[in-house]
């Protein structure tokens, strides 16, 4: 897909259409990390949330106390 810098106020910024946030995922607001490698290359990771150890365990064991028989049945 080929993108051209644009002028943003004082800055330069790349357009981000309806096509690259629908392939991407990425929408308005959403946080990315961007990383320059040697050579002048450009890569645009989505930043995506992680959530706590104890959230996730929470989380863990609701869904073993609903999915009980299944787990059993898999075991």
């Amino acid at each position: 897909m080929l993108k051209h810098i644009t002028k943003v106020g004082n800055s330069q910024g790349l357009i981000f259409d309806a096509a690259l946030c629908e392939l991407s995922g990425l929408k308005a607001g959403d946080q990315v990390n961007v990383t320059v490698h040697e050579g002048g290359a450009i890569v645009i990771a989505p930043m995506r949330p992680v959530i706590a150890a104890d959230e996730a365990r929470t989380r863990a064991r609701k869904l073993i106390r609903r999915n009980i028989k299944l787990f059993k049945r898999l075991a």
